[in-house]
């Protein structure tokens, strides 16, 4: 782009200036010029800041205030050079002429970078300071469970048709391990005799309502529900009044369903559901093989407890097929293991030959602390951490759980 250049005391064509007024104008030797830049169409009011090189005297360009650049999205301009020859007059003062051409004018366009631009939405992070978080704290027990690939909540319902074999006592003690574990347990007690109730220190004269009211009354799981000294460990507790269940329920709508609509309302609560069966094949543990989705059987080493085995297996395949497609005899437990006998070894190498897997590596030994623990109110594992009974409990629930033993 080359500009105009206009002289500020050069001569009109009409009337050339006389010697006097062209000394006056323009002394020899300082001449003062001004490069005037056009703006194009298209840059609109913003136009290039002329720099003139030279020893000029003051002058409306001096004067004129800097021009305003805009630094927008327009990229820098590049530099510009003129070479047009500077006018000046002639040595002997009698007006202008070309002379010789003195050093180029360089107009240079001010450029500035521009700031980088922020979208609004945008978050725009001052400095290296982050917030602190605390960390979420690692629980091995539902780390455990992941890794099994076994999905919660999981309802089992502890079940031998043969009583004195460890039902009550497996559901206590394996559901404080499990709450150990860092696991939600809730132990549903069905039996009429309320020992898990009294295992877990629950006293039948500080609650109001109990499984009876939730089978026969329709009551709320929610509000039977009642927490023990442990951490993560809840009863239903049983009264004698269930005992009465088994006839009451023989002209209820929908009887074998009942526990399993209860359950269904608090099930989102609890990573682990243990339902603590009566000894017997009744309606109550009926409820409890439709509400659950495994069973868990204990087995005492002993020749008596290997025959009813057969019978409870029919019942469940029977509840299977007609109202619980989901159900599996899933885990075996063998309890009262006494090494000191070779009968105990023989059970236990029967039951292992003949349910493979589905039978715990861990065996429940026989102990006078797990015995002594009901009377106090308390599981094995708070009751005496450090016995035979708790170890095996603990290194159990590991199993059960899908966890390392």
């Amino acid at each position: 782009m080359r500009g105009r250049r206009r002289g500020r005391n050069r001569p009109s064509p009409q009337s050339p200036p006389s010697q006097e007024s062209a000394t006056a104008a323009a002394p020899a030797g300082n001449v003062s010029v001004t490069l005037v830049e056009e703006p194009r169409p298209d840059e609109g009011a913003h136009g290039t800041a002329g720099v003139v090189d030279g020893d000029a005297t003051a002058g409306p360009a001096a004067d004129a205030p800097a021009e305003a650049v805009d630094v927008g999205d327009a990229p820098a301009a590049e530099e510009l050079v003129e070479d047009t020859p500077e006018l000046s007059s002639d040595a002997d003062g009698s007006g202008p002429g070309p002379g010789p051409a003195p050093d180029p004018v360089v107009a240079k366009a001010v450029s500035a970078e521009a700031p980088p631009k922020i979208r609004p939405t945008e978050t725009v992070v001052v400095g290296t300071a982050t917030e602190d978080v605390e960390p979420a704290p690692s629980n091995p027990g539902r780390e455990a469970q992941a890794a099994s690939g076994n999905p919660l909540p999981r309802v089992l319902a502890v079940a031998n048709q043969k009583g004195g074999v460890g039902k009550t006592t497996t559901s206590v003690n394996l559901g404080a391990a499990l709450a150990e574990l860092g696991f939600r347990v809730l132990v549903i007690d069905l039996d009429p005799q309320g020992n898990a109730t009294t295992g877990l220190g629950i006293d039948a004269r500080n609650f109001e309502l109990s499984m009876y009211d939730v089978l026969m009354r329709d009551s709320s799981l929610e509000d039977c529900v009642e927490p023990t000294s442990m951490k993560n460990l809840f009863v239903a507790p049983a009264t004698i009044a269930l005992a009465g269940a088994e006839i009451e329920l023989v002209p209820a709508f929908s009887r074998e369903l009942k526990l399993k609509r209860a359950i269904e309302s608090v099930l989102d609560d609890f990573d682990y559901v243990l339902i603590d069966c009566p000894p017997s094949l009744g309606l109550i543990t009926v409820n409890a093989l439709a509400a659950a989705t495994e069973v868990l059987v204990p087995i005492q080493c002993e020749y008596y407890a290997l025959e009813g085995l057969s019978q409870l297996m029919r019942n469940v395949h029977l509840v299977a097929s007609n109202l619980n497609p989901k159900l599996d005899i899933s885990t075996i437990v063998l309890t009262m293991y006494d090494a000191r006998t070779k009968l105990a070894d023989q059970v236990a190498t029967e039951v292992r030959d003949h349910f493979g897997t589905k039978v715990c590596r861990i065996v429940i030994p026989r102990t006078v602390r797990l015995s002594e623990a009901p009377s106090f109110g308390q599981p094995i594992t708070a009751f005496d951490p450090a016995s035979r009974g708790a170890i095996a409990y603990r290194e159990l629930a590991k199993e059960v759980s899908g966890g390392t033993s």
